[in-house]
């Protein structure tokens, strides 16, 4: 299981572990290729008739083909990294006159993150709404959701606090959101867990990537569902199928909200760079609706720079969003 670091998403480590005669948990490494790079997901989602945000069609490279977008589309836009995530390789740019430097800046931090410097450019939409839509799959053609998350509190093009399901959401935006995540995962017969990402403002829904791996936030969904999705996605990685595992569709039931925080070393006084040094004192909440998924949060934990700043997931649910909120 390669968890949700970068090599969860490298086609060429699945590749190599299936090579090894191991289980890869997760995706086909052919599915990480066509949905880890968000060029190709932008292409596969264009094909299933799902709104996309306007943008580059393709990956580019010259910085001629960025004026060029910008001039025929205007500004505000966003620079991506084509195989990115957590927010590397990612600039917006308001205008002509920050266009150059955002653009050398994206691709050098993409080279420097994944190890290519490829990006593509869409429009940016102010302030729109962060949805994502849990994904599961068993590679045998039975495709659900579990529903969706409102990831729109970020910092840096990062999340911060995650809710499932999405608060604001009316029903007929839903509905459309959760049937065309499962489309996409349907055109390439998903395997394992995934997510589908989209951004809503006023105007409609627009598919931005899918993420072919599990989630940090997988634990709201799992609170609000009873599902515990580590465990099935071992399932699946051992050849089982969603009817062996008696899960359907009809079978998915929300019960109540669920709010997940990330607890991490940053200092809001520097920025929010990652801190360094000794933790002298630590106390974790409790009781009924709280879930602590921990790491190195512990009194006397020695805090390096060498590894992610999250300590700890702390998830809170209840039977209605106000409950959650303030277990939270």
């Amino acid at each position: 299981h390669p968890g949700y670091g970068f090599l969860s998403e490298n086609a060429d480590f699945a590749r190599k572990v299936e090579a090894a005669g191991l289980k890869w948990v997760g995706p086909k490494p052919e599915t990480i290729d066509a949905l880890g790079d968000k060029v190709k997901a932008r292409a596969v989602a264009t094909e299933c008739a799902v709104p996309v945000v306007p943008g580059t069609d393709g990956p580019i490279d010259k910085l001629s083909d960025a004026h060029t977008f910008c001039n025929e589309h205007g500004f505000p836009v966003i620079i991506k990294a084509a195989m990115g995530g957590g927010g590397r390789g990612m600039r917006v740019v308001r205008s002509a006159d920050e266009l150059d430097s955002a653009f050398e800046r994206a691709r050098s931090e993409a080279l420097s993150a994944f190890g290519d410097g490829t990006v593509f450019i869409e429009r940016f939409l102010d302030r729109p709404k962060h949805i994502e839509v849990q994904l599961l799959g068993d590679g045998q053609g039975n495709i659900i959701h579990l529903f969706e998350r409102d990831c729109s509190v970020q910092r840096r093009h990062q999340k911060v606090v995650e809710i499932a399901p999405a608060p604001t959401l009316d029903k007929a935006m839903r509905d459309a959101i959760l049937a065309d995540a499962v489309k996409i995962a349907e055109h390439v017969n998903y395997r394992n867990a995934g997510t589908a990402e989209f951004l809503v403002d006023s105007r409609g829904h627009y598919f931005i990537e899918i993420n072919p791996r599990i989630q940090v936030e997988h634990t709201v969904t799992e609170e609000v569902t009873g599902l515990d999705l580590i465990s099935l996605q071992l399932h699946i990685a051992a050849g089982w199928s969603l009817p062996d595992l008696h899960i359907n569709q009809d079978r998915i039931q929300l019960r109540g909200f669920a709010i997940q925080c990330r607890v991490t070393t940053e200092d809001p006084a520097q920025g929010f760079q990652p801190d360094i040094g000794k933790i002298e004192v630590y106390r974790s909440p409790g009781g009924n609706g709280v879930r602590l998924d921990g790491g190195s949060g512990y009194t006397g934990s020695i805090i390096t720079p060498h590894f992610d700043s999250l300590l700890v997931k702390l998830t809170c649910s209840g039977a209605t969003f106000e409950k959650a909120r303030r277990r939270t």
